[in-house]
């Protein structure tokens, strides 16, 4: 079990990655904050699905999920391409560590472990890929709930 302070730690270190990733890739300065906001309580989500279901998979999908949402409603609120909130948003979600896992493994000659690792790693890939698709098949109506009512 995780404690309260080990997951605000973790939240913090997500929205300084999600914020750098945005400097990476040349976000206008005015939606640091909101890029970091969206990869923050995207991992928050991940952290609170994986500690209930125990499963890396289904927490990258639910958090997916919830960063794709807010990112399209993010969106929407600034008047700013949804890219730039999801592309960074994501950053924290990628399984990297699985894809440099596989490589390891597979290198030392492990083939056993590799499979595992890639076969994981390539799960939570199509979670991520699915979780987005998902939302953003979704009507853009869904996302200006409340914020330009006179458009309707």
């Amino acid at each position: 079990m995780m404690s309260i302070f080990d997951a605000l730690i973790q939240l913090v270190v997500a929205f300084f990655a999600t914020v750098s990733f945005a400097v990476l890739f040349q976000v206008p300065k005015h939606q640091y904050a909101w890029s970091g906001i969206t990869g923050s309580l995207g991992w928050l989500c991940y952290l609170l699905v994986n500690q209930g279901y125990g499963s890396v998979v289904i927490a990258s999908f639910a958090a997916t999920l919830l960063l794709t949402a807010i990112s399209r409603f993010f969106a929407v609120w600034r008047k700013t391409p949804i890219t730039i909130f999801l592309i960074c948003g994501i950053f924290p979600l990628v399984p990297g560590a699985g894809i440099y896992y596989t490589a390891y493994y597979f290198i030392m000659g492990d083939n056993a472990m590799a499979a595992l690792k890639g076969e994981e790693t390539l799960k939570i890939a199509v979670a991520i890929t699915l979780g987005i698709v998902l939302i953003l098949s979704l009507p853009q109506k869904i996302f200006r709930l409340g914020l330009h009512k006179d458009r309707f």
